[in-house]
């Protein structure tokens, strides 16, 4: 129905995710449901624009209560696969898109490394309101679909945001909102606003040697510097007080500085 809005909904988990379908069935009375993913994994992929991809558009489906919706996938990034759904597959504009529910939590200065972050992005650089949703889960489950991880409440919250923003739409140089639902969160827990924090919150090794400097496998784990990070931070907020974490984001990265000063500088 045309007077529906057009929610795309996309996983850098890939289409297959538990997440993503946590999210179609939370939002399919909101609209209709345009939903795209890469045909695989691609956690870590950020906004990027492969080359050598086979950009073809497969048809697919995926499982909600009232039955299969029909879907879309293709072996491509995450940000590839919101640009073929907006440029191929809508058939009117988008009102909406929804990246997540991602397995594991993007915070802090790595969250341009987040294939779920750079999809809401790339979204948003389109003139597309946009949610980058994330629930914290083990490391061993970021690169793993899992029925172990209960996305119930996560999907709770990302329907009242979705209704909120599809309703008022976003404040003003606002693009996309980053949603971080720790694990123990229920839909009672409160949630704040925040900045993304300058710390580095996943913390990465090489664990895996084939010889000197052949790297096979990088490990990671969350880390938190409880005296340097900033108590208004999404790390802060999603980490310390274990509230849902919801960091307005914007696409123009300019320094928040004035012009003239970086002129004088420079000069």
């Amino acid at each position: 129905m045309a007077d529906r809005p057009l929610i795309l909904i996309t996983n850098d988990d890939g289409i297959d995710s538990p997440g993503l379908h946590a999210v179609a069935q939370a939002v399919a009375d909101l609209g209709d449901l345009l939903i795209m993913a890469p045909s695989t994994q691609q956690t870590g992929a950020g906004r990027s624009y492969p080359t050598n991809v086979d950009r073809t558009i497969f048809d697919t489906h995926v499982p909600l209560a009232k039955g299969r919706h029909p879907a879309y996938k293709a072996k491509v990034s995450p940000a590839q696969a919101v640009a073929l759904a907006i440029r191929e597959l809508a058939q009117r504009p988008i009102d909406l898109c929804i990246s997540g529910i991602n397995f594991g939590e993007n915070v802090g200065s790595g969250v341009t490394i987040s294939g779920t972050v750079g999809a809401a992005i790339e979204a948003a650089c389109f003139g597309i309101p946009a949610l980058a949703v994330s629930l914290e889960t083990p490391t061993e489950y970021h690169l793993h679909h899992s029925d172990a991880i209960d996305f119930t409440v996560a999907a709770q919250f990302t329907r009242f945001f979705a209704a909120r923003v599809l309703e008022r739409g976003l404040p003003e140089q606002v693009d996309l909102l980053k949603i971080e639902v720790p694990a123990s969160a229920t839909p009672e827990t409160p949630w704040r606003t925040s900045r993304v924090s300058r710390q580095r919150y996943y913390q990465a090794a090489p664990t895996d040697h084939k010889a000197d400097r052949v790297v096979n496998r990088f490990s990671y784990q969350p880390y938190i510097d409880t005296e340097l990070v900033e108590p208004d931070s999404d790390i802060y907020v999603f980490a310390v007080d274990k509230l849902v974490s919801v960091t307005p984001m914007t696409i123009d990265l300019t320094a928040p500085v004035e012009l003239t000063t970086v002129t004088d500088f420079l000069t």
